[in-house]
């Protein structure tokens, strides 16, 4: 015999489960965060970690934060819009 959750519950576990969705990486991939301040999560391809402009970055980065990073992830001390404008170059050239 069976018991139903009551809706809530349900839609508790729903939204647990989008979520989680959305915080796995995919395979080739890896997430970063990206801000001088406010510090935002992206996922990008891991090709562009061999570009020169991106090494120029994660160099900024070892700069700032060595190998402790604060948010436990990949962070790259940079303006959103300076990173955003080079990763919408780096997919351009995929």
């Amino acid at each position: 015999m069976g018991f139903r959750l009551p809706p809530i519950v349900a839609n508790a576990k729903q939204v647990l489960k989008a979520q989680q969705a959305q915080s796995t990486v995919p395979k080739g991939h890896i997430a970063i965060y990206v801000g001088e301040v406010e510090r935002k999560r992206y996922i990008i391809p891991v090709t562009f970690l061999n570009h020169p402009s991106f090494v120029d970055l994660l160099n900024q980065a070892e700069e700032e934060f060595g190998f402790n990073h604060p948010m436990g992830g990949l962070t790259l001390p940079c303006k959103e819009d300076t990173f955003i404008d080079l990763a919408s170059r780096l997919h351009a050239l995929t």
